[in-house]
């Protein structure tokens, strides 16, 4: 692909953007316009990387509401892994979140990676950094109707966590596809980074995803059509599912996000 150069980015923006979401449809009326669903912002942060955690600030702030937007988002924070070399291994890091970052390399046609980088519902990037940028890919990306999931959360195992889905899409999926995905993320986690880059530092962060996994795969439905699905996570040390919550999304063969739902997870499960 031709993006082995990784970069740590500060200030500053890199924007793509592609319009074409040509694997969903949907007839949506002048007031289901106004009722389009949430906006999916992805953030691919590290550790290791000395301007990631002003990006991951900015995201604290983005998921709790600070900055009153019309427009309501799902906040995912990946931990790449490309960067441990460089004194800190990043506890959070993982590289299956690297592969899913060189996927929207790939798709936005971008020439590297980099961190901190945001991508907003899979048709637009910039630097992570970028306040404004961030706000305004937000403001003007595509929106379809939310699904109609309805959730239920069980512990087979105080190792496992059951999520079990079932409701509409309310987007039409044509031959091409699509994929249903299922992210479970932990918010409220602090480190003390005694190494690297971020030596000396306390590090806060949200919204970080600890799993991703596919509920499904769907193609040639209507937009009313009932999809059912049960994922099993495995949980790590010291989960509280107080300070986590899943993300449901769904996202077509060039990885662009057509409709999500979010759900925090029961205080006492």
């Amino acid at each position: 692909m031709g993006c082995g150069i990784f970069i740590c980015f500060g200030k500053g923006s890199s924007s793509s953007k592609d319009e074409s979401f040509e694997n969903a449809t949907a007839d949506l009326s002048a007031e289901e316009q106004r009722r389009r669903g949430t906006v999916v912002v992805e953030l691919f942060s590290s550790q290791g990387c000395a301007t990631s955690p002003e990006a991951e600030l900015l995201m604290s702030r983005l998921g709790r509401g600070d900055f009153n937007l019309e427009v309501p988002v799902i906040v995912l924070a990946y931990h790449v892994d490309y960067w441990d070399y460089m004194g800190w291994r990043d506890p959070f890091a993982s590289s299956q979140w690297t592969v899913r970052q060189k996927a929207y390399v790939e798709a936005l046609k971008l020439d590297t990676m980099f961190t901190p980088q945001v991508v907003v519902q899979g048709t637009a990037q910039c630097v992570g950094t970028d306040q404004d940028a961030v706000l305004s890919s937000i403001a003007s990306a595509p929106r379809l109707p939310a699904p109609t999931f309805q959730a239920t959360f069980k512990r087979p195992t105080p190792e496992s966590l059951e999520v079990s889905l079932t409701g509409a899409l309310r987007t039409k999926v044509n031959s091409h596809g699509a994929n249903v995905m299922v992210a479970l993320y932990e918010s409220g986690l602090v480190t003390d980074c005694p190494k690297g880059e971020n030596k000396g530092r306390v590090l806060s962060k949200d919204f970080v995803v600890r799993k991703l996994e596919k509920l499904c795969s769907v193609k040639d439905i209507s937009t009313k059509k009932t999809i059912t699905g049960t994922i099993n996570f495995s949980l790590w040390e010291a989960f509280n599912s107080s300070k986590c919550g899943v993300a449901v999304f769904v996202a077509n063969g060039s990885h662009h996000i057509f409709g999500s739902q979010n759900f925090p997870l029961p205080d006492n499960l």
